[in-house]
């Protein structure tokens, strides 16, 4: 039996005893009837990033075949601003690699997330899985390779004051319980993800304690392992949805928001990438990052200011986006430097044989894990704010931008920082607004109209939606009346 099936803790591919890329709609139907399972949910994501739900109670077989061969139909008006009453049925299709059962019904369901489709049966051109998966094959046809990606989402809950074990501000990093609070939620999130066909790598406390009045909140993280954007959007989307849904069970309330109280730790959603060419990850060998690296790494940096158009997506974004609290506002990058912009962290090139007969004596120092490159390179601007599939497709069009820049390997060497960059005079800024963002989107837009990955009429949108907020110059404006900043971060508590 294929160890990975056996270890695997998803319930469809250990009934079915296949991966879940292999599942087929008659093993949708096998699974359903074997399982006794009640009803399907149709997932998806429309505009605003969050995943939507559509109900179907199973009538009978012939039902089910129905519904998994043809879809149905939804009001694509309600679901994207660009869609307009008179014309604005869509076709929702199911995507049988992403079934999973849902640990949060009382009767046995299985969801499955959808694709949009338009009136003609063609992807919708703005639906935000479409979207990405132009990005990621405009990437691979014109560079040759494929991007992969893994999510750091991190949240705060809130709870009333335990005076039993107190928390100390500022300092939850991987803190335990009990002087970390609600671990047990994100144990559970992570344990139900994992189910759900989730590829976790970890989760821990986050920095983040706050104690306002009788109320504390706590940070807590949970990170993903890499893999193809497609796949880490989809994944990351489920992963807030479950995180909210534990927390409800738990009495709790929990927010992605990029930031809650001035001085105190904001919530980033930092996004760590790689390049693939086959097998092999080619933005480091064991000298360092290549010059593939670097070329990605420039692109990111020539892509930043318009890259929090789809990063960092409300006001209280740029409240996050200050210097001095590993929050990036400098255009920069550096190894295992946490006020970067784009950070090189540590990765496992070489010395893990070393560590582990250190650790261990009993191991043998030539262990072939050694070879496998792990090494990422790490977007920190984003937030909690954005669309998982937006962002991450606005950051494959930045890499495939570095890539075919002949000056990509200059232009990283140039802005290579050691210090703390916040200290660095004549780096340029990421933008302080959403009014300023949307400056940038507007500049920048031709690159990622190319290849038609992201239309034009959604270019249009996303700079009129960020420009409604008005927030020029608002950060300034609401440091000294902590009565309009509480008003600001309220409204966008529950982004994302």
């Amino acid at each position: 039996m294929d160890s990975d099936i056996t270890l695997n803790p998803n319930k469809i591919v250990k009934a079915l005893q296949k991966p879940a890329a292999d599942f087929t709609r008659r093993d949708i139907i096998r699974f359903v009837e074997q399982n006794d399972i009640r009803m399907i949910n149709f997932r998806y994501v429309a505009g605003d990033g969050r995943l939507k739900k559509l109900n179907f109670v199973i009538n009978n077989k012939r039902h089910l075949e129905k519904i998994l061969c043809l879809g149905e139909r939804v009001d694509g008006s309600s679901l994207f601003p660009f869609i307009s009453a008179e014309s604005s049925d869509l076709y929702v299709v199911p995507k049988f690699r992403t079934a999973f059962v849902n640990p949060f019904t009382e009767v046995a369901t299985l969801d499955i997330i959808c694709s949009f489709f338009d009136s003609h049966g063609d992807p919708l051109e703005s639906a935000p899985e479409y979207v990405l998966q132009k990005a990621q094959r405009s990437l691979k046809t014109r560079t040759g390779y494929t991007m992969e990606a893994l999510g750091e989402l991190e949240y705060y809950l809130f709870s009333v004051v335990d005076n039993i074990y107190p928390i100390i501000e500022q300092k939850g990093y991987q803190e335990s319980h009990p002087f970390a609070k609600w671990g047990l939620v994100r144990r559970e999130a992570m344990q139900l993800l994992s189910e759900m066909g989730c590829n976790i790598k970890y989760g821990h406390a986050e920095v983040g304690n706050i104690v306002s009045g009788d109320l504390e909140m706590v940070q807590h993280e949970i990170e993903f392992l890499p893999v193809p954007i497609e796949d880490a959007a989809d994944q990351l989307v489920i992963a807030k949805w479950a995180v909210r849904e534990v927390a409800y069970k738990n009495n709790l309330e929990v927010t992605f928001a990029p930031k809650l109280i001035a001085g105190q730790a904001g919530s980033g959603f930092h996004i760590h990438t790689r390049f693939m060419k086959g097998d092999d990850n080619v933005i480091a060998d064991k000298k360092g990052i290549t010059d593939v690296g670097k070329k990605v790494i420039s692109g990111y940096l020539q892509s930043a200011e318009s890259i929090t158009a789809f990063g960092n997506t409300v006001p209280t974004s740029f409240l996050r986006l200050v210097p001095h609290q590993e929050a990036p506002t400098s255009i920069c990058w550096g190894d295992r430097n946490r006020s970067v912009l784009v950070r090189v962290p540590l990765g496992w090139l070489g010395n893990t044989g070393k560590m582990l007969t250190h650790a261990n004596p009993l191991e043998s120092a030539d262990l072939k894990l050694t070879g496998e490159n792990n090494q990422t390179i790490e977007l920190r601007s984003p937030d909690g704010s954005a669309n998982a599939y937006f962002l991450l497709a606005s950051m494959a069009v930045a890499a495939r931008h570095g890539l075919e820049n002949p000056d990509g390997v200059k232009v990283a060497d140039d802005l290579y920082i050691k210090a703390d960059a916040a200290k660095v005079s004549d780096l340029k800024q990421l933008p302080a607004s959403c009014w300023e963002a949307a400056d940038c989107l507007a500049k920048d837009r031709d690159r990622y109209e190319e290849d038609g990955v992201f239309p034009k009429g959604f270019i249009d949108s996303t700079i009129k939606e960020l420009k409604k907020f008005d927030d020029l110059g608002l950060s300034t404006k609401l440091a000294d009346d902590p009565q309009a900043l509480k008003a600001v971060v309220e409204r966008h508590l529950h982004c994302g």
